[in-house]
């Protein structure tokens, strides 16, 4: 009985890995900075320095690469980003104006783009030894 209960949970394992990790890696790095800065010319930045954003990036290659070197690219995509989504919509979504939903959209698409292009060459690197059969010359036209 317990193990018809995990087999569905461990199915799902190579998604929620990386869609938890993603949540709590947005958490750390940008969830506690809400303050835009003000420089002394009058201009405002943030509210995310770069190295926050950049230290995201290279946390969640840890869980990416986990899930795409066992073969789950889809897993590895879609939980990172669901995951990202789903923490910039829920962060950003007091916004008064609606245009968060312009940068959860940019949000969404960055990730899944970078996910997918990261995945796809972790997945080829650490492909499983097996070669493609060789193939002869093509016709001739």
């Amino acid at each position: 009985m317990r193990e018809g209960l995990m087999k569905p949970v461990l199915r799902l394992l190579p998604f929620l890995v990386p869609f938890g990790a993603a949540t709590a890696l947005w958490a750390a790095w940008l969830g506690w900075d809400q303050q835009y800065d003000v420089r002394p010319d009058g201009t405002t930045t943030g509210p995310y320095a770069p190295w926050q954003v950049v230290g995201l990036v290279l946390s969640l290659l840890a869980p990416v690469y986990w899930a795409a070197s066992r073969r789950h690219v889809v897993g590895a995509v879609l939980g990172t980003t669901v995951g990202l989504t789903a923490a910039a919509f829920y962060d950003w979504s007091d916004d008064a104006t609606g245009l968060f939903a312009v940068g959860v959209g940019m949000v969404m698409a960055g990730s899944l783009g970078a996910t997918v292009a990261v995945s796809a060459v972790i997945a080829a690197v650490k492909g499983d030894g097996r070669q493609l059969p060789a193939q002869g010359p093509g016709p001739a036209c």
